[in-house]
């Protein structure tokens, strides 16, 4: 029996993948193993978000090989499908298949007996149209489950769409079928998630559905206590949606909105489809019907043509919002996207100044938030990581909380109070009862 092990780099979607994927070796025969116990076969599911995710991989493969030095190693993911030809001159690295092809791993790798020259299959990305249905059952606290895949825009910055194809999604039917294999597996949250979820409902190239109608099925799948909404984009968040989510009984109050900037000129720039105003609009809204929800931002900083002046008005505008904590990201040139061939790029040290600055900022926002909630009641879902001999978990609008370790309370739902915010940004709280499923 060959043992395979498994290395996630990137987002919750790359998670939702690489789970099903290892499900399909184990129905195979395989033996699934932790990357450090000398696997036989080596998978590393990829992201190309960032030049560092780019550097990780090369890091990634190195370890491999100095743990199993005759394992096969294989390369799959976004970074896969964008740079092949330069993944397949990595040494160590024995196949590299693209998106279409990463499902069909053990069609194309059958013996993974290793060859002189690098096995490549990555065709172009017009040839990923179908859906593979994908949810994580690693963690029984959570699961990542995938509705939807790919992207129809067309951000200056992003290679997203060049990496994973077109906007394509799971028929509702099928998504409440993995949300009941989910609910069997006694996990308490489903964490939604896909490129570009907002976009849910379009198969075979046509839109059958929508988001909303899919929550709405959702809601009343028995067994899953949480649902959370993953990244949804500020144009495709309706109110509607937002309406729904107040008053669900499993969907939390917990929103993730890219805003990316805050500076209409820089929107423009990036080709995004919504101005700032929008984006006050739906924080508003919100927060007017949950006072208490948690809301998280992207932000890029240092995009091509933004300038000192450009920088203070996003920095404001968010300084203004009454949002929950910030995602930074520095701007980086990746090749094939409209951006990289912008006039008035930002100096490096500039990129990192500001994005410290608002790093800082996403500190402050996230304080303010917790304080806000002291002397709260909630209702937290405890995880099973030990640090310190302490445990923690998130209530629903996600705020992380503190409690001692104990094994009983894995994967359970308790009320507690919220008492103080502490210096790293945890809550310390009073348990007040276990709940009961």
């Amino acid at each position: 029996m060959k043992k395979v092990a498994f290395y996630t780099l990137g987002c919750k979607l790359n998670f939702s993948e690489t789970s099903a994927i290892s499900r399909l070796f184990e129905e195979e025969g395989y033996s699934k193993v932790a990357f450090e116990d000398q696997p036989d076969i080596f998978v590393i599911n990829t992201c190309s978000v960032t030049d560092n995710a780019d550097k990780k991989c090369k890091q990634i493969v190195k370890s491999a090989k100095k743990i199993s030095p005759g394992s096969f190693v294989v390369i799959i993911g976004c970074f896969a499908q964008l740079k092949p030809q330069e993944i397949s001159q990595i040494p160590g690295v024995n196949a590299v298949l693209g998106a279409a092809e990463k499902f069909k791993l053990l069609e194309h790798l059958k013996d993974f007996e290793a060859n002189k020259e690098t096995i490549v299959c990555a065709s172009e990305i017009s040839n990923a149209t179908e859906f593979n249905n994908a949810y994580s059952k690693a963690d029984r606290t959570r699961t990542f489950l995938k509705v939807q895949d790919g992207c129809n825009y067309g951000c200056a910055f992003c290679t997203i769409p060049l990496a994973r194809g077109k906007s394509r999604s799971d028929s509702t039917a099928n998504i409440i079928r993995s949300a009941q294999e989910i609910a069997a597996l006694d996990v308490k949250e489903v964490v939604l998630t896909g490129v570009n979820i907002g976009d849910y409902g379009v198969q075979n190239g046509k839109r059958r559905e929508n988001f909303l109608d899919l929550i709405k099925e959702l809601d009343q799948v028995e067994g899953i206590e949480r649902f959370r909404i993953s990244s949804i984009e500020p144009n495709l968040l309706s109110n509607q949606i937002i309406e729904f989510v107040a008053n669900s009984q499993r969907f939390v109050p917990h929103f993730h909105i890219p805003l990316q900037s805050g500076s209409n000129k820089i929107l423009k720039l990036m080709n995004r489809r919504y101005l700032r105003e929008l984006y006050v609009e739906r924080v508003e809204k919100i927060k007017t019907l949950m006072p208490d929800a948690c809301i998280g931002v992207d932000v890029i900083t240092g995009f091509p043509g933004e300038t000192h002046e450009d920088f203070l008005d996003t920095y404001n505008f968010i300084n203004e919002l009454n949002i929950s904590y910030l995602h930074v990201f520095t701007y980086s040139e990746r090749d094939n996207t409209k951006a990289i061939e912008m006039d008035n790029p930002v100096p490096y040290a500039e990129r990192q100044e500001r994005s410290n600055m608002l790093r800082i900022l996403s500190e402050k926002k996230k304080r303010a938030f917790y304080q806000s909630q002291e002397g709260k009641i909630a209702e937290v879902l405890m995880e099973g990581d030990v640090k310190d001999g302490k445990m923690h978990g998130f209530t629903a609008n996600y705020i992380k909380v503190e409690l001692p370790h104990d094994e009983n309370l894995v994967n359970q739902l308790m009320k507690i109070s919220l008492e103080r915010t502490t210096d790293e940004l945890t809550m310390q709280v009073n348990p007040i009862e276990a709940l009961q499923p």
